[in-house]
């Protein structure tokens, strides 16, 4: 997708994506076969749900029906929500991945390699980390800054133990909900 493309429909989506309460993550036009599909992602620190999805699905549709963004030739709508590997590239992508698991990729002046930690707090330099253990070891506490990381996902867990992060769970939402990835399809 073009960058004007890319801008212009940014411009015109955000707007409407804003007013719903999202954040909208991404916009991606792709060929597939004789049309293209128009995916937009959105996020909110409270998740996002299938039924908002569906909602904000009827109401984009509708917005670009009435322009015409997307040209003359017929495209596919998906409104969905980022899901569980996307990249953390924002601070508000790390302040809703509190609490999680992460692993970050460092850059060359902190020392290069991967770090995986859980979140335990974030401010605008930086996130304090709990490094695990290794080979029975007590966790250790660090200090990241935002500019040593290269890049970051957060890392899936599946046995979790909640009763050891309780007191993150006070202060974090409760982020079940942006686990699923919900999704919306609809034909424009």
């Amino acid at each position: 997708m073009s960058t004007t493309q890319s801008e212009r429909l940014r411009g015109l989506l955000e707007p409407l994506v804003s007013e719903k309460g999202l954040d909208l993550e991404e916009i991606d036009v792709t060929p597939a076969g004789k049309r293209r599909v128009l995916r937009v992602v959105v996020d909110s620190d409270d998740g996002v749900q299938l039924d908002t999805c569906a909602e904000l699905s009827r109401a984009l549709s509708e917005l670009l029906d009435e322009t015409d963004a997307m040209g003359g030739s017929p495209y596919v709508l998906e409104v969905t929500s980022p899901g569980a590997d996307r990249p953390l590239t924002e601070q508000r992508h790390y302040r809703r991945a509190l609490g999680r698991l992460i692993k970050a990729h460092l850059t060359e002046e902190a020392g290069g390699g991967e770090l995986t930690a859980r979140i335990t707090g974030l401010d605008d330099e930086g996130l304090d980390l709990e490094v695990p253990g290794v080979k029975g070891r007590k966790p250790t506490r660090r200090r990241l800054a935002f500019g040593e990381i290269a890049k970051a996902r957060v890392e899936i867990e599946f046995n979790r133990k909640a009763a050891g992060h309780a007191e993150l769970a006070e202060k974090a939402p409760d982020e079940s909900a942006a686990d699923d990835d919900d999704e919306s399809k609809e034909e424009a």
